[in-house]
């Protein structure tokens, strides 16, 4: 269901800024972790935990 969920935005266009939320999203979840974020996201999702208020896991 996630990958569906994934693939959708990709498929939708939705961009770079909402992948980063979704994958932010996930690992405040616990279903992924930073180190499974691909490299072109990592700076965005790390902002986006940052304003989430939750820095500690943007960690490798």
């Amino acid at each position: 269901m996630i990958l569906l969920e994934v693939l959708l935005y990709f498929i939708l266009g939705k961009g770079v800024k909402d992948m980063a939320i979704v994958y932010a999203l996930l690992i405040i979840k616990g279903k992924k972790a930073f180190a499974d974020v691909p490299a072109k996201l990592k700076e965005q999702v790390r902002e986006v935990l940052v304003d989430m208020e939750v820095p500690e896991l943007a960690a490798e």
